[in-house]
């Protein structure tokens, strides 16, 4: 495809008519990104299609890294302003938002892998470690989630005060921890087992169940209970 303005292209060969006609999945991922573009760079030549490949190629053509980035890293792209660059923000954002918001469609909690499916992708790419508690009813439906810290954890920043606090304001009869390992390794630390060990002490005295801790990775997960440590 050449560098000219894509309305003067033929039609087949535009973004956005190919996906009136054929569906998003049909487009490339460069493609896609010149719909959240809209427009190129006229001063250079370049078409919203030229820099959607510019960042791909930024990224080695990892969509991962390039939600990641930065705005001013974005912006180091000749004919990629603030407007452009926010732009791509807000749409991996809202991709990452959708993912977390299925939750909310969750009718009963029953396995591990439940909570990694919903949450990976939220989580596995955070380049702090947060922590998390989902509150559920008495059937096993979470009815929310509570972020309780955020950087390297330990036993003065994780306090059962703390993180069973919501659970009681709520009334909530279990709760499934939740944190990720930036490393992407989601084998627990001594750290986490002590952590583990301290909660679900504290969940037997407040009279609340504790199901699960579940230690997010890169693409695999770590729970407490299928490992038989709690």
């Amino acid at each position: 495809m050449s560098s000219n303005a894509i309305k003067d292209w033929p039609e087949d060969e535009r973004p956005r008519e190919k996906l009136l006609k054929r569906g998003a999945a049909a487009l490339s991922d460069a493609e896609l990104l010149a719909l959240v573009l809209r427009t190129g760079d006229a001063a250079a030549g370049k078409s919203a299609i030229d820099l959607g490949r510019e960042l791909l190629e930024r990224c080695n053509g990892n969509l991962r890294e390039l939600a990641q980035a930065e705005l001013n890293e974005l912006q180091q792209i000749k004919g990629l302003g603030l407007a452009k660059a926010a732009s791509i923000k807000a749409a991996f954002t809202l991709g990452s938002r959708f993912q977390a918001r299925k939750l909310e469609t969750l009718e009963r909690f029953t396995a591990p892998a439940q909570v990694f499916d919903f949450f990976h992708h939220e989580l596995r790419d955070n380049r702090k470690e947060l922590f998390l508690i989902l509150l559920l009813d008495g059937k096993n439906r979470i009815t929310r989630k509570v972020q309780i810290s955020e950087g390297c954890l330990n036993q003065s920043i994780v306090h059962p005060r703390e993180v069973f606090a919501p659970a009681v304001r709520e009334s909530a009869a279990a709760v499934i921890f939740i944190h990720n390992h930036p490393s992407g390794d989601p084998a627990p630390s001594r750290e986490d087992r002590e952590i583990t060990r301290r909660l679900k002490e504290g969940g037997e005295i407040l009279g609340i169940k504790v199901l699960d801790h579940i230690i997010i990775g890169d693409g695999s997960y770590f729970s407490f209970v299928e490992s038989g440590l709690l």
